[in-house]
């Protein structure tokens, strides 16, 4: 016999020995393999917290683009894989790997609880010192940037990679037996601790702690595992049997192997891309509905780890099963294709069927985890059977426990390949559905080598030849049959439960590009055209003029007209979010701009926004517009120009990642980059969410400006100014006399100073104390409360629409807090679709001419019928003078509306006409109410709340809502006046009788009475 043969017998029986050898006898349940389970399912629970935490940190820093996202990916698993190999070549040299595994644990721990101090600093440094010296080169602030970030998180990821090779090397020493199912079930426990991770992380502890909180929260896990590792297993780390003798010199079988993992690695990540793109557009793409997504694939990866633990140690060919669960993963991927169609049909029954409520949100998120499991878990659990197979069989073949930390490496090292591929070559040439069919290609095809590898085992090449047939039928009936319906992927069925019907909807664009899936649609019926991302509207015109202008077209329209109105010196403006582009289009109707930056994260939103053509062409044509693929947060950290304007007009909130638009810290860069007097012009939505999380907002605009004033472009779209170098006076009128920009606002109702004026809804000096009223957090990267909460909010379908209403619906309260006066001697207002308040002045002056002149009412005008039957009486009691004098209980209402819109010389000529009626002696008790009436109308705080005292102490018989009202005029006249102290009287007099209530100007009143 040979020395060649000898040493492979040896080797042979060695394992073998080493496979059927006893547990060690003095194993107690403390110190057995099932505790190191343990232990590693929790240091899996906190390594996927530092995944998700470290992206969101890094994210702030490098953007939300695509090629950033990955990059960050590439940084984290690179340093997982060197982790992995680093332990594959020094393993063998280490003679007691658990202690080495919590001496590692101990130190990702201490980098963990360092981390946060470590990034605001570092981060604080860059942007104030290097990257504005650096910001002449593009290549130069990318290369620093990049560098900055691998030194930020490297080390723990190096140190990441480590633990797995470690503690699976360690558990195999201890406890020689069923090898095969050690590797499984550590690979499962791991798996298993880290979808919970991605839970527990996402849904309570940055809610709870934010992300710093969070990321101590991981380090105290890793401190408390490597003590107990160290604890209960040190000096246990001896070989129960002699190690097997490894073979020095590496044979191919070896690195074939390794490709494998690599293959399958790339493979199961552009499943992931894919499904995760898919499933947005049937979850929606929060951040929220991500970790969902995130948890159900590792959760599958689990499955496949604890079924193969079961029988890996009794395979007699694992290469053979290796190949058939291969072969099954790709065919499972690409039935994904016919199943998902289905999911859109589920989500429209949850969303149609369940409550709106909080126990209804609890259950939509429970069935988003079930959607994203069925179309998931099938594949992934083969995907989790195949490191366990690929490990064992090499250790099987005499290459030890380096095999254990190579495998993984090279899995990790084809899993970025595999994100690279899927985000930057597959999605943008092949779509979702061609990058999915090439992942399942590549499982189907590897699984046939392997297959035609292990032909031996079987007595024929039947089985072999039928699988690749099955396989390359698989490959075929998806690339011919699976289809993606664009129209179902363009509905947003997890917002609305409804599906776009194919008659009158067509499909104009559609495109999966890198960060994003962008349609546009038009609707023949009514001529609406919209562009959506993941199946969110984005912008809606409608293209017939004939037709009612769409609901986003005030917004578009104002959020261009709003900064040239309050900065008509302006010259260089920026734009965040290019969406239809036609704010873009009507700022360069301005011929006094210079230049307009328009910064766009998806570069097919820019191709798609051209269906809108000619209704945004300055934006592609003017040489003044620059359109800039990027994230808003990079754009700006790398440009030393500053801006006279910069607008902010992205996604909705609780799209994953806009949060980070609408937070301190941005506010705080966007600062940097505006011009002495600049402004920034912010728009927000109050549909889908609510008051406190619009105040999380606006404290953080607080804490960076010093003045801001707030207009509604709709009753649901607010748009903030705020400035530090400029104090909002009324807007300029000439600004608004540009021919292209005057159609625009005449189609939305704006056809003078006076209805941009109407908008008006706050500024910082009337809303004092909304922020004190309304207890939330600022929102912050660090504390991102509009993130976790925003799509909470959009399934409650609640709105902040107080916050347009509780300063103009029944008071002047911006008058008389801020000084504020409209313009024009006589109010004329036109009526205009989407906005309340353009309603309520239009009726103002409609109850005005009717009140002064005396006439009869024929025809409906007010909107609320029982408004509109008192304004009918009162006028039939002025030509008639039937019944008693001045019916307050008519009079009344029709005062309240009338004292907002109308100006102080056309409210005494309703008071005089009133008065003088039918005699014209009202008696004492109608001649309090019109005193007060006259008194608020002048906006005189002192008599207006000398007159509400009067009448809260001579109306015995008020009732709840009629007391509450002067209660708030007379803690609002005594404010305005200066007179805080009467204010906090009436209060405390009244406060039990008003009582609780959801009154948010009584609210902010109260707020301002503790005001410094």
């Amino acid at each position: 016999m040979s020395n060649a043969r000898r040493a492979a017998t040896a080797n042979r029986l060695a394992r073998q020995r080493r496979q059927d050898a006893p547990e060690p006898a003095a194993a107690a349940w403390h110190r057995s393999r099932g505790m190191l389970f343990a232990l590693f399912a929790a240091s899996g629970f906190a390594g996927l917290i530092y995944e998700s935490i470290w992206t969101h940190y890094l994210k702030l820093f490098l953007g939300h683009a695509a090629y950033a996202q990955t990059l960050v990916l590439a940084i984290f698993m690179g340093g997982l894989a060197l982790g992995s190999w680093l332990s594959s070549r020094w393993s063998e040299r280490w003679r007691d790997l658990l202690v080495a595994y919590a001496a590692t644990e101990a130190a990702i721990g201490v980098l963990g609880l360092a981390f946060h101090h470590v990034f605001v600093g570092a981060t604080s440094l860059a942007y104030e010192h290097v990257l504005p010296r650096l910001a002449g080169s593009a290549a130069a602030v990318t290369l620093f940037k990049w560098s900055l970030a691998a030194v930020l998180i490297l080390p723990q990821s190096v140190l990441l990679g480590m633990t797995f090779p470690l503690m699976t090397a360690g558990v195999l020493r201890i406890f020689a037996k069923r090898p095969g199912q050690s590797l499984a079930m550590l690979y499962f426990t791991n798996s298993l601790g880290a979808a919970a991770g991605v839970l527990v992380s996402g849904f309570v502890l940055i809610a709870a702690v934010g992300l710093p909180g969070t990321i101590r929260t991981a380090a105290l896990i890793n401190f408390a595992v490597a003590g107990a590792v160290w604890w209960l297993f040190r000096g246990h780390d001896t070989p129960t049997l002699a190690l097997v003798p490894q073979e020095e010199r590496r044979d191919g079988t070896f690195f074939f192997f390794l490709g494998v993992a690599l293959v399958t690695g790339a493979s199961s990540f552009m499943y992931e891309v894919a499904w995760i793109r898919m499933l947005a557009l049937v979850l929606g793409s929060s951040t929220h509905a991500f970790e969902l997504m995130l948890s159900a694939f590792i959760l599958g990866l689990a499955v496949g780890g604890l079924w193969i633990q079961r029988r890996i140690d009794r395979l007699r060919a694992p290469v053979r099963t290796l190949a058939y669960l291969q072969v099954a993963m790709g065919v499972l991927a690409l039935a994904t294709l016919f199943l998902y169609g289905q999911t859109f049909a589920v989500m429209r029954w949850v969303v149609l069927h369940l409550l709106h409520d909080a126990h209804g949100y609890a259950l939509f998120t429970l069935w988003s985890d079930a959607i994203a499991v069925a179309i998931m878990l099938p594949a992934t659990f083969c995907a989790g059977t195949t490191l366990p197979l690929i490990t064992f069989h090499l250790m099987k073949r005499g290459h030890g426990e380096a095999s254990i930390g190579a495998v993984y490496a090279a899995n990790t090292v084809g899993a970025i390949a595999g994100v690279f591929c899927a985000v930057h070559v597959g999605l943008p040439l092949l779509g979702l559905k061609g990058l999915l069919t090439l992942g399942g290609a590549l499982d189907i095809a590897l699984g046939v080598v392997l297959l035609w590898m292990a032909a031996a085992a079987f007595t024929s090449t039947r089985v072999p030849r039928a699988l690749t047939a099955a396989g390359a039928v698989a490959i075929g009936v998806a690339l011919l049959f699976g289809q993606l319906d664009a129209l179902k992927m363009a509905s947003g069925v997890y917002r609305t439960g409804t599906l776009l019907p194919p008659g009158p909807n067509r499909v104009l664009f559609h495109r999966d590009g890198k960060t994003a899936t962008v349609s546009v649609l038009h609707n023949d019926e009514d001529g609406r055209r919209a562009i959506h991302t993941n199946g969110k509207i984005d912008a809606a015109i409608s293209t017939d003029p004939r037709q009612r202008p769409s609901g986003d077209e005030p917004t578009m329209a104002l959020l261009a007209a709003v900064p040239m109105a309050l900065h008509p010196d302006a010259r260089r403006i920026a734009c965040i979010g290019f969406g239809s582009g036609i704010t873009t289009h009507l700022l360069l109707t301005n011929p006094r701009l210079e230049r307009v930056d328009t910064i766009e994260i998806e570069p097919e939103m820019v191709r798609g926004a051209e269906h809108f053509r000619p209704w945004n062409e300055l934006a592609y044509s003017d040489r003044r517009s620059r359109i800039v693929i990027d994230d808003a947060k990079t754009f700006f950290a790398t440009q030393t120009q500053k801006y006279d304007a910069i607008l902010s007009e992205p996604s909705n909130p609780w799209v994953s990642g806009v949060a980070g638009l609408f937070s301190n810290e941005f506010y705080r860069l966007v600062r940097r980059h505006l011009a002495d007097d600049g402004i920034l012009v912010q728009w927000i939505q109050l549909y889908e969410i609510d008051v406190p999380l619009v105040v999380s907002v606006l404290r953080a605009i607080e804490a960076n400006f010093a003045d801001y004033v707030v207009y509604a472009s709709g009753d649901f779209d607010l748009l903030i100014a705020a400035s530090n170098g400029r104090k909002f006076a009324a807007p300029d009128a000439a600004a608004l006399r540009n021919p292209l920009l005057q159609a625009a606002l005449a189609r939305i109702g704006v056809n003078g100073v006076q209805d941009l004026e109407v908008r008006r809804v706050g500024d910082r000096k009337s809303w004092q104390g909304l922020s004190r009223a309304v207890p939330i957090p600022v929102n912050s990267d660090y504390f991102p409360v509009l993130d976790q909460n925003a799509a909470r909010t959009r399934f409650l379908g609640v709105s902040a629409l107080p916050l347009t209403v509780f300063s103009s619906a029944y008071f002047p309260v911006l008058e008389m807090l801020s000084g504020v006066k409209r313009s024009g001697e006589a109010t004329s207002v036109t009526f205009a679709p989407y906005f309340d308040g353009s309603r309520r002045a239009w009726e103002a002056t409609w109850l005005r001419d009717m009140l002064v002149q005396r006439q009869e009412v024929t025809t409906k005008v007010v909107a609320w019928p029982e408004l509109h039957e008192q304004a009918q009486r009162l006028s039939q009691w002025l030509r008639s003078c039937s019944g008693p004098p001045l019916p307050l209980t008519d009079f009344i209402p029709v005062a309240q509306l009338l004292l907002s819109d109308l100006k102080p010389p056309e409210l005494d000529a309703v008071w005089r006409s009133l008065e003088s009626a039918c005699g014209g002696k009202p008696p004492p008790r109608q001649q309090e109410w019109l005193s007060f009436f006259r008194a608020a109308g002048r906006r005189d705080g002192a008599r207006m709340a000398t007159g509400a005292r009067r009448l809260l102490e001579l109306e015995t018989a008020l009732t709840g809502p009629t007391q509450r009202y002067l209660v708030v005029a007379g803690m609002l006249g005594s404010l305005a006046s200066g007179d805080r102290i009467a204010a906090q009287d009436l209060w405390t007099r009244y406060s039990s009788a008003v009582g609780a209530t959801d009154d948010l100007l009584l609210r902010v009143l109260v707020a301002r009475l503790d005001a410094p």
